[in-house]
């Protein structure tokens, strides 16, 4: 996944949406999302809603003619670059968008927006066939999810391929059937461009959680394009951006009922990201700092940590030259870099899917002496052999120690402090030492000297 980041120039996204006074969907998260992805957010206000994570409780339209004006005034000065809709509420308000837009043909994003997240309705039922006639064909792209596909093509879908080609019949440029409603392992959306299908797929998050995962999909679409990224390419950025809001809104949820995504998760990762190299290079100046010789094994050594919530490599720092030996001490070779070390970044990776504050990992030199003094001084101790590992997982290159080390976590129930790899033929052994931080990491190593 990666940092989520977009080129620094400026653009203007506008959103036509309802307001959602707590935040959690509609405009407010609209601009929240333009804003992380670095565009000047613009809003148009449809309707004001009232609802929280429990459900909507009320809602009423703004006046068409007001509508239109909001619209007119943008256009008017600072213009948008591409535009996405929300809640629309009511035919009038349709009509009344299109009469502009047919005027301003911008990259338009069409969120067909029909049901909150809670089942309640946002969307007059006379008002889909204005939404269908008047706005489809200006669209760029429409995204519905699954049952608003169903309920604009009044049936069952049954074959996503067929569903995308009558919706791209009814006007779009292209479609977006969202699959997060399916009850398959993975969540995947489907693009159709009229000639080819792409397809988005993620792991499915469970949970009451998903406040705004429309509006935040869309929005995110609408600021790549408005940056010149291709469709699928928005798309794909769109999609990791939702991923990421979910699973972290699964740790940290909020509200009573439905929780809405954890947006400044991406403003986290990106403060954190240079925190996490400089962290990196003082734990490794300590450890350094001492005479850790006997700690090094010949492949020598690497430190790494991994952002919050890392699900890739490239979400992993560490040294590119690996920390090696030198007289009795040892020296990082390079400065740490995210994507540097896949084996490391491995080791990592899968003991943060059980224990998410795990997020830095060493390796040092295997010697049974070292395994009893790290058990004499308390420190919790798992094992792998390699002689157990299915023959699958060994022909896959790089995915022995996602296996030894998801194995080891399965087994205990936690994640603990060393993990210990007897190794085999051509494969050193060599104990692998797991923290918080890199200093908590490089400090339980110390202790073993």
């Amino acid at each position: 996944m990666g940092l989520i980041f977009l080129s620094m120039r400026r653009v203007i996204c506008a959103t036509i949406a309802g307001s959602d006074p707590s935040g959690g969907a509609g405009l407010q998260t609209d601009l929240r999302v333009f804003t992380l992805l670095g565009a000047f957010g613009q809003t148009v206000i449809t309707a004001l809603t009232v609802q929280n994570s429990l459900g909507v409780k009320d809602w009423m339209a703004v006046p068409a003619d007001m509508v239109k004006a909001q619209l007119e005034a943008l256009f008017e000065d600072l213009p948008p670059m591409a535009i996405k809709t929300g809640m629309l509420a009511n035919a009038s308000i349709i009509k009344a968008i299109a009469e502009v837009l047919r005027d301003h043909l911008v990259p338009l994003v069409i969120d067909p927006v029909m049901l909150a997240k809670s089942g309640d309705p946002l969307l007059e039922e006379e008002a889909v066939s204005a939404l269908i006639s008047e706005l489809f064909p200006l669209a760029t792209v429409i995204t519905p999810n699954l049952p608003e596909a169903e309920f604009i093509l009044k049936e069952k879908i049954t074959d996503v391929r067929e569903a995308l080609e009558k919706l791209k019949k009814l006007g779009p440029k292209a479609v977006i059937i969202k699959g997060g409603h399916r009850k398959d392992e993975k969540a995947t959306d489907y693009l159709y461009d009229g000639r080819d299908i792409f397809t988005f797929s993620a792991r499915r998050i469970e949970g009451k959680i998903g406040h705004g995962t429309g509006c935040t999909f869309s929005a995110a679409i609408t600021v790549g394009l408005a940056k010149d990224l291709s469709l699928p390419e928005a798309t794909k950025i769109a999609k990791d951006f939702v991923t990421l809001g979910l699973e972290a809104a699964r740790l940290a949820p909020l509200g009573k009922g439905i929780s809405p995504l954890d947006h400044l998760v991406h403003y986290d990762r990106l403060v954190e990201a240079p925190k996490i190299l400089r962290e990196l290079e003082e734990a490794a100046e300590f450890f350094c700092s001492h005479e850790v010789r006997p700690l090094i094994p010949e492949v020598q050594s690497n430190l790494a940590f991994a952002l919050p919530l890392a699900k890739t490599h490239e979400e992993v720092a560490a040294f590119p030259g690996r920390i090696v030996g030198l007289g009795a001490g040892a020296r990082p070779v390079g400065c740490p870099k995210f994507g540097a070390s896949r084996h490391i970044a491995n080791v990592v990776l899968a003991a943060m899917q059980f224990d998410p504050q795990r997020r830095a990992a060493m390796n040092i030199r295997f010697s049974e002496e070292l395994l009893r003094k790290a058990k004499e001084l308390g420190f919790s101790l798992g094992e792998f052999s390699r002689a157990e590992e299915p023959q699958d997982v060994k022909a896959k290159e790089g995915s022995t120690l996602a296996w030894g080390v998801t194995k080891v976590c399965k087994d205990l129930g936690f994640v603990p402090d060393f993990i210990a790899d007897r190794g085999e033929v051509g494969k050193e052994p060599m104990i692998r030492i797991l923290g918080k931080t890199p200093l908590e990491v490089v400090n339980k190593a110390l202790k073993l000297l």
